[in-house]
């Protein structure tokens, strides 16, 4: 079988296509207030978001049918966007409804690109494939009462150097050297689910096993240890890579910390402090490190998410793309090997006009980096 190309997700590509058969988030609800437009960027191309009157969020496309302008910097109006230059307005499908200077019926034709859009879990997600769109996902964990955090960064290198790391638990014991995080390195495997790729690794202690879920095409699953001792539970965990472009992508993460009431009041006090605490971002700690100007241990106190500040670091000095074909790949990639093949047998399938497996998550599928928890 070709080699298909799984890094590449401009317009047309068979990445871009099969990407575009699934939901993705585009944007943080919160950062988008009624009567407000932006441009959005996702896999190579532009696009307009924009929130109606109602409340409700919209995604068209870039540019007004008449002279292109951007659109984004257009009124909102009601639930329907006027292009700034000349007045043409468009509704919620695209539709041109109104040409202020020309006759009626001048353009009753002139329609743009409209895209479904659905908030859920405070974010906007949007569905740019043809035909029927899908159902839009649940991640019923999250769904659940607690302190739900929601975040977005963007990366500077493919998309993919994400989903690679989210099959890769070896990189969390050297990476970000997390004592709770001890695993038996020589025990890690990985399987093929109805989800995507379950990867998992015995923990040093009692047997237990630490386990992964990366579910198709591009979003990982699961728990972390609590980090205060009034949590009850294990924190739930999802990330969506979605590309901007080849060599930029945006992490979308949902954290959800078991607290409540004053309990979870208070953390969130706390958290807002930290964060305003913090002078520069991940992203400029980042790239002081990769620039050797720096070494990642003189942040570990000065920085809010030391975790990610890692993540940046290694993810951005793999390359933008990496040599994948100069590679070594050894037992410990397994779970990297296994979704790389998958995302082959997808692509290939879909450049033949094959059959494409249909990822669902089973109601049973535990996402969980300890099973036996504490």
């Amino acid at each position: 079988m070709p080699d298909y190309d799984f890094v590449h997700t401009g317009p047309g590509t068979l990445a871009s296509r099969y990407m575009r058969m699934f939901w993705q988030p585009v944007y943080r609800s919160d950062d988008l207030k009624a009567g407000h437009a932006v441009p959005l960027r996702i896999m190579n191309e532009d696009f307009t978001l924009y929130r109606g009157r109602s409340g409700t969020p919209f995604v068209v496309g870039p540019r007004c049918a008449h002279r292109r302008t951007a659109l984004s910097v257009g009124r909102v109006e009601e639930d329907c966007i006027r292009c700034l230059y000349h007045g043409w307005k468009y509704d919620e499908g695209g539709k041109c409804i109104d040409q202020p200077a020309e006759p009626v019926g001048f353009t009753k034709n002139v329609r743009i690109a409209s895209y479904p859009a659905r908030e859920y879990l405070g974010l906007i997600f949007a569905y740019f494939g043809g035909g029927r769109q899908p159902e839009l996902p649940r991640f019923p964990e999250f769904e659940a009462e607690g302190v739900l955090e929601v975040e977005t960064f963007v990366r500077a290198c493919n998309y993919f150097n994400g989903l690679d790391k989210a099959c890769d638990p070896l990189h969390v014991f050297f990476t970000h050297q997390d004592p709770r995080m001890k695993v038996d390195v020589r025990s890690i495997a990985a399987d093929e689910s109805e989800f995507g790729v379950t990867t998992g690794t015995s923990r040093t202690k009692r047997s237990r096993v630490r386990v992964s879920l990366l579910g198709m095409p591009n979003v990982a699953l699961f728990r972390l240890p609590p980090a205060g001792k009034n949590e009850t539970s294990w924190r739930e965990f999802a990330s969506w890579s979605v590309p901007l472009d080849d060599e930029h992508y945006v992490s979308f993460n949902l954290t959800l910390i078991h607290l409540t009431g004053k309990k979870a009041d208070r953390f969130r006090q706390r958290r807002a402090r930290k964060v305003a605490r913090a002078r520069t971002s991940t992203t400029e700690m980042a790239a002081r490190i990769l620039a050797g100007k720096a070494a990642i241990d003189d942040f570990k106190t000065k920085t809010p998410n030391i975790v990610r500040l890692q993540d940046d670091v290694v993810l951005a000095a793999q390359g933008a793309i990496p040599d994948r074909e100069n590679e070594y790949l050894g037992r410990s990639d397994t779970g990297v090997v296994l979704l790389r093949r998958i995302w082959q047998r997808e692509l290939a399938a879909l450049a033949e006009g094959g059959q494409l497996k249909k990822w669902t998550r089973p109601a049973n599928l535990l996402a969980t980096t300890g099973i036996a928890e504490r």
